[in-house]
């Protein structure tokens, strides 16, 4: 699964998010909205290794819909900290790109897994 699109995309966003979670609590002292991100934001990647080894079809499709629901969850904290104006628009656009590609990506293999299973 770590050379699938989504194993790349998962942990790129996860070494990004860790690196995000550094500088938002050592620069900006942004610490329970940073530690928010940093646990839906790193779970994606974790649910996604987690299905490689699923016992059937039905539980590789409930792993990707939890990175899923992990994937959302970090957009949201992402939205907050922009609204909130804690983070500038380069950094929210460009977390935003990332997190609705690995979105789509998944949306794509859950709905892709589901037809395959009837």
């Amino acid at each position: 699964m770590a050379d699938s699109i989504i194993g790349k995309l998962s942990m790129n966003f996860a070494i990004r998010i860790v690196n995000f979670y550094k500088f938002l609590t050592e620069e900006k002292k942004i610490f329970i909205i940073s530690k928010q991100l940093l646990r839906s934001g790193t779970s994606i990647g974790a649910n996604v290794s987690e299905a490689v080894y699923a016992q059937s079809r039905a539980d590789f499709i409930n792993k990707m819909s939890i990175a899923l629901k992990e994937a959302g969850e970090s957009e949201f904290w992402i939205n907050l900290l922009y609204k909130s104006e804690l983070i500038d628009q380069k950094s929210y656009e460009s977390l935003t790109d990332d997190i609705k590609q690995i979105i789509g990506t998944l949306v794509k293999i859950i709905n892709s897994s589901k037809k395959e299973k009837k």
